[in-house]
């Protein structure tokens, strides 16, 4: 297995991490939705935060821990379903956003919670099967706990970046394994989708 991959775009090396870092903390819009599922929300992001950063989405405010916090005006909202916590409609508190179940699909091992928000976007979440009775039904009305350092504010796709282009690079043969020798592993023919880096 290879220690990191490199997700493409066009051409473009979007990320080269670790396997757990691309899906834990994805650097741009393409790269979160590629590795896995995720909910991409619309937001605004208004200000710095203590260690994160405050954004507005609809009429409702939520704190994130993770991402380009120091972004601001129009930018996504990472969550993934597995984070997401669904709480009673009368559930108070920050990060909550209220929304209605409106489909449930059985997944085996889980059951997957769509979930349509008060702002028109619809969530997912992920409701593990313990074998007991889901409390959650079509037309439930819910409140949508999203922690903070389960958030990450991601770029807007047609936001300006400045961000380095990644480099890909090959092991060289007279170091120890592990090291990385600076040697370009892009050609012109790459396509789309995830490449390796192997040791």
């Amino acid at each position: 297995m290879s220690d990191r991959i490199a997700v493409m775009n066009n051409g473009r090396v979007e990320q080269v991490a670790t396997p757990r870092e691309v899906y834990e903390e994805p650097a741009t819009e393409f790269v979160a939705d590629f590795m896995g599922v995720s909910n991409l929300i619309d937001a605004e992001a208004e200000a710095k935060d203590g260690d994160g950063c405050r954004l507005r989405v609809g009429d409702f405010t939520l704190r994130a821990h993770g991402g380009d916090c120091e972004a601001r005006g129009p930018v996504k909202c990472l969550v993934r379903p597995e984070r997401v916590r669904l709480e009673a409609y009368d559930a108070t508190g920050e990060n909550r956003l209220p929304g209605m179940v409106e489909r449930l699909v059985y997944l085996g091992s889980a059951i997957q919670v769509i979930v349509r928000l008060a702002t028109g976007d619809k969530l997912q979440a992920l409701a593990q099967n313990d074998g007991g009775t889901l409390e959650y039904t079509q037309g439930t009305a819910v409140q949508a706990y999203l922690p903070p350092d389960a958030l990450r504010v991601l770029r807007s796709a047609g936001a300006a970046t400045t961000q380095e282009q990644p480099e890909l690079t090959r092991p060289a043969t007279d170091e120890a394994p592990g090291r990385i020798n600076l040697q370009p592993l892009v050609s012109e023919t790459a396509t789309d989708g995830a490449a390796n880096d192997r040791p």
